[in-house]
């Protein structure tokens, strides 16, 4: 089923989803009766800590390529140390957004060292790849990690979508809150999957590159999964190619990597009309 952006305060929608689960507990039926969750019946339900003294609920994982390889996509619209400026930005603004949720737990999956600072200097927790194996490896070995760890809910989203919300992430979370459930942002073309949720964490493996969406879709059902479907408009927007500057420049001046990507593109204009009034013209890059 499809739902729209969520408008509620984070936590307001965390709590919403955790009565919704409890609510599954009919009348006349006794605690112990009831399915057993990951973790027994005696999982704790406070909130996690991030010294790792209590289990955590929630748990969300970002994970991250080495910087000098990423973007290489927005290769004809950006140069290196602008594609490397940018995806350190943006994922600045994904750990935002993922603080202001208020989870259990951010993880950054990396072997990056400066993607390792970046993530600690923002509070989140490092699980640290031995190698880069892509994006489908370090989300397994996210999910693996929140097993052991007793978490409840497990969140997965890439660090190059600046413009999502604490409002979304809380949303996406809330729609997978009742175990078993499994919830899913498209990108914008609809192909590739933006966010996903599981609950428990191992409700079923996650495959990333298009058409991602639509083969989660019906890996879920074949599960027993009814997928819920979260079109969120700032986690739907992925920043690939130049098109996607455009739109982040235009939708994201509220965040670090949209402000920069409009200084940019203001400069290069204002160097395409220096160029253009020169005698003879010349060309700049878009």
């Amino acid at each position: 089923m499809a739902d729209g952006p969520a408008r509620r305060h984070p936590r307001r929608l965390l709590r919403a989803g955790a009565r919704r689960a409890r609510r599954r507990l009919r009348p006349g039926r006794r605690r112990h009766d009831r399915p057993r969750e990951r973790g027994g019946a005696g999982a704790p339900r406070a909130r996690g800590r991030r010294d790792g003294g209590t289990a955590p609920v929630i748990v969300a994982a970002v994970p991250v390529k080495d910087l000098a390889a990423a973007k290489q996509r927005l290769a004809p619209a950006l140069g290196p140390g602008e594609r490397v400026a940018l995806a350190r930005a943006m994922l600045r603004d994904v750990l935002r957004a993922l603080t202001a949720a208020r989870l259990d737990a951010v993880w950054v999956v990396t072997r990056d060292a400066d993607v390792v600072a970046t993530a600690r200097a923002s509070g989140a927790e490092v699980l640290a790849e031995t190698d880069n194996r892509g994006h489908t490896a370090a989300v397994a070995l996210a999910q693996r990690a929140a097993l052991a760890r007793g978490a409840r809910t497990f969140l997965t989203l890439p660090g190059d979508v600046p413009c999502v919300t604490a409002e979304e992430i809380a949303a996406l979370a809330a729609a997978a809150a009742a175990a078993p459930a499994a919830a899913f942002t498209p990108s914008r073309s609809g192909r590739g999957t933006n966010g996903a949720a599981l609950s428990p964490p191992d409700a079923m493996p996650l495959t990333f590159g298009e058409p991602s969406f639509d083969n989660h879709l019906a890996a879920a059902r074949a599960r027993g999964l009814p997928p819920r479907v979260l079109a969120l408009p700032g986690l739907g927007l992925d920043v690939d190619d130049a098109a996607d500057l455009h739109a982040l420049a235009a939708d994201g001046a509220h965040t670090e990597s949209g402000q920069l990507v409009r200084r940019w593109l203001a400069g290069r204009r204002d160097r395409a009309a220096a160029l253009a009034a020169r005698p003879g013209g010349g060309t700049a890059r878009a």
